[in-house]
């Protein structure tokens, strides 16, 4: 069926759909089913009855009231830079895309606050607040795609969380249609608010499984001055533990990432970039400061040649301009997008970071044993104890036979997160592809409550089902 189907011919959900937004705002066509029935994993294969795309917050109530009458779900779509398998329509869903909610407006610059609809672009918020002399830290490499909506509906995190924090930190207001068709609008910007429970946060990192979110109030702050990097080897994990340690005990960073060589050899040879120094490093540290003085940059190489006397840094290199700055960046930011040829499978898992060095030998020895010939890429924000393990696919090999193979042992993996007391899902949400594993870091009893509150915000089980849990 294609949008231009004669009114004859039409489901009734589809007709009804149009008279809330226009036949135009309908589509049924195979490809925009396609794309917008999915997020950036390749697990799932997209079904959804139709697209449809609001442009304002009364069309939204209305398709989620009308999804209510006539007992069909509903599945959010943004950007759909999601790994969890939290945007996959594939039995039948009406997909509510925010594409066309994507205005900027009610800038404050007192509260240093400004409202967003769902559909506004991460980097479209980020590049307002430069306008404005402000910044919007929250940062990471999907930026150019992902939208606002989307990153609080998953609590996004990224790059910048050490210094930063999460998504739900600069979230000082939402606007949100229910699962009942409700409109709540919680918060309103205040930057205290103790009357009562906080139902803005429920929303945040709910993966759109309570409601929609519609519209946003969002914090700026002031922008960092002269940001400057390292990029250092170590010869071991806890060589960057070490410096990390070092570093944080006596600056205030911006940023502190780690990759592997292998990591670093995928994107050097996909992007034509050069290596940060010429001799290879099991492990490399990408951290980031700002250069406010000239102190400022002596105590960092001050602290960086203590760190190679102690024998945890092998080599290292500073930036020393934006463009220089920007490349060392690519080494980290671009992994993501050099590995997904190889199809990975991702695991998005953390623990406390006094812990992290434990909790990487104890899953690299675990993948290595269960799958020798399997190329294993690591990468992460040591900041917030957040690791990124990939495995990627043998060119020769099925990719079903592939992710089979991978779910077999992440039973174990999630084990081991389970024995660190630490998160199956860091920063990309559970969705479909975590669910199955959500007991390994909650609890029955916090599950239950779960369940009960997503009963109480969507009582008849329209939004997005199937998600976090059955």
């Amino acid at each position: 069926m294609s949008a231009s189907s004669s009114p004859s011919s039409l489901d009734p959900i589809i007709e009804a759909l149009q008279a809330i937004v226009g036949s135009d705002k309908v589509r049924t066509d195979e490809e925009v089913l396609g794309t917008h029935g999915r997020d950036w994993t390749k697990a799932y294969q997209p079904a959804p009855l139709a697209v449809v795309f609001p442009r304002t917050l009364d069309e939204v109530q209305a398709i989620v009231k009308l999804a209510n009458d006539k007992a069909f779900a509903v599945v959010p779509s943004g950007g759909r830079t999601g790994l969890s398998g939290g945007a996959v329509a594939m039995n039948g869903e009406v997909v509510v895309s925010f594409d066309y909610m994507n205005r900027i407006s009610n800038f404050d610059p007192i509260d240093r606050t400004v409202v967003c609809q769902a559909g506004v672009i991460t980097e479209q918020l980020q590049d307002f607040a430069d306008e404005k002399g402000l910044f919007y830290p929250v940062d990471f490499a999907s930026a150019g795609s992902s939208q606002i909506g989307g990153n609080i509906a998953t609590n996004a995190g990224g790059i910048k969380v050490i210094r930063y924090g999460m998504t739900r930190d600069w979230v000082a207001g939402l606007k949100v249609v229910t699962g009942a068709g409700e409109v709540l609008d919680l918060n309103r910007g205040l930057l205290k608010n103790n009357a009562g429970y906080d139902l803005r946060q429920l929303f945040v990192g709910a993966e759109g499984t309570l409601g929609l979110i519609v519209e946003a109030t969002m914090q700026l702050t002031r922008p960092p001055k002269d940001l400057t990097a390292f990029v250092l080897g170590a010869s071991d994990f806890d060589g960057i533990m070490n410096l990390f340690n070092r570093f944080q005990a006596e600056m205030d960073l911006t940023a502190f990432e780690f990759f592997s060589e292998q990591a670093l050899q995928k994107v050097v040879a996909h992007s034509g970039l050069a290596r940060p120094f010429p001799d290879a490093c099991p492990y490399y540290a990408l951290l980031e400061f700002e250069r406010l003085t000239d102190d400022t940059e002596a105590q960092a190489m001050a602290l960086f040649e203590d760190c190679v006397e102690e024998g945890w840094v092998l080599d290292g290199v500073m930036s020393q301009s934006l463009e220089q700055l920007a490349n060392l960046w690519r080494l980290r930011e671009d992994i993501s997008e050099t590995i997904s040829q190889w199809t990975p499978y991702k695991n998005d898992i953390s623990t406390v970071i006094s812990k992290v060095p434990g909790f990487l030998t104890a899953v690299e020895e675990l993948v290595t044993k269960a799958y020798p010939n399997f190329e294993i890429i690591w990468f992460g924000h040591i900041g917030d104890g957040n690791l990124h393990l990939n495995i990627l696919k043998p060119e020769d090999m099925d990719k079903d036979e592939f992710f089979e193979k991978c779910g077999r042992v992440s039973t174990g993996v999630f084990e081991i997160v389970q024995h660190y007391g630490g998160s199956v899902s860091a920063e990309h949400g559970v969705g479909l592809l975590k669910k199955n594993y959500l007991g390994y870091s909650r609890s029955p009893e916090e599950i239950a409550l779960m369940k009960q509150v997503k009963q109480v915000f969507d009582p008849n089980g329209v939004m997005n089902p199937g998600k976090i849990f059955d």
